[in-house]
């Protein structure tokens, strides 16, 4: 009797719960009929974004899938609009940062189709073409200076879609639509000017360095191609002192708080990295000058690692 009782019960709720289903697709069906539905951009790969300078060929280049309701057909065009960003401005100095300008616009019926039946395109521009399309010159960009670009849907009854109406959804992971890219200037490696650098040191303790250990440690070390390792850092008043190699103790003197070392690369040089050994109490602060007296790298709060030579500035 127990059995049948839990049966009859079990089918009510069976049948309440198709009851209750069949209501809400009625009601979830009524709200998406009255739906405007858009599109979205999805980005399927950022090939690159960083732009050296001084190379006519350089791009920033992105492939792209047109999502929409009917496979990408809603789409008319799809506009470019560029802006420059003037990140190297100097004190007193022109901001050439920029409005937005419509770099081109580009036809869909030339746009190939992906994995998933939709329209994908791989669009490129190179830095001639981003200078041309904004009121800058060559000589404005330099170093860190940064390209944005954005892409915008123009539908064909007239709308248009772009990373102003983006939500965390198109944005994150899944969809991955920000419509918005950017794109850096960097400089290619060159190699580094033969002569005396200069490696302007501080400790805001003002007990000198300690960087892989609490008595001194390894200095900065920066390694030639030819193999030679040089090292430099502040002397510390415990154990060992920071810019000791080889068993070496050639650290630089300080007054606890600040100092200043120096290394000489040699001519006919052709590369030097270097390399920051870490900062056991987040003291340590430097700049690295070079012989022409430009400071191309610096260290302040970042983990121990290869340090960024700024090669626009060399």
């Amino acid at each position: 009797m127990k059995k049948t009782i839990q049966l009859y019960t079990l089918a009510i709720i069976t049948a309440l719960s198709i009851s209750s289903c069949e209501e809400g697709d009625k009601v979830v069906d009524g709200i998406f009929e009255d739906v405007t539905r858009g599109a979205i951009l999805r980005t399927v790969n950022v090939i690159t974004d960083e732009i050296p300078i001084g190379t006519t060929d350089s791009s920033f280049s992105v492939e792209a899938e047109i999502q929409d309701q009917e496979k990408g057909n809603l789409v008319q065009a799809v506009e470019v609009w560029v802006a420059f960003l003037d990140r190297s401005v100097a004190d007193g100095a022109t901001d050439f940062t920029t409005e937005e300008a419509l770099a081109t616009t580009l036809d869909p019926s030339t746009f190939t189709t992906g994995e998933f039946g939709l329209p994908r395109f791989t669009y490129a521009i190179t830095l001639p073409e981003l200078v041309a399309a904004l009121p800058i010159s060559n000589d404005n960009v330099d170093g860190s200076d940064r390209f944005t670009i954005r892409f915008e849907l123009v539908l064909k009854d007239g709308r248009r879609f772009s990373s102003a109406d983006n939500t965390g959804t198109l944005t994150g992971s899944f969809f991955s639509s920000p419509f918005l890219y950017s794109a850096t200037i960097v400089c290619p490696p060159k190699p580094p000017t033969p002569g005396v650098w200069t490696v302007n040191m501080t400790d805001s303790y003002g007990d000198g360095w300690q960087t892989d250990t609490g008595s001194g440690g390894a200095g900065i070390t920066i390694t030639l191609d030819d193999g030679t390792v040089l090292e430099i850092g502040m002397c510390s008043p415990y154990g060992g002192a920071a810019g000791t190699f080889l068993g070496e103790s050639d650290c630089t003197p300080n007054d606890g708080s600040t100092g200043s070392g120096t290394i000489t690369i040699p001519s006919g040089t052709q590369s030097a990295d270097w390399f920051f050994p870490g900062d056991r109490y987040g003291e340590i602060g430097f700049e690295i000058v070079t012989p022409n007296g430009n400071v191309v790298g610096g260290y302040q709060g970042v983990e121990a690692g290869p340090i960024a030579i700024d090669f626009c500035k060399d």
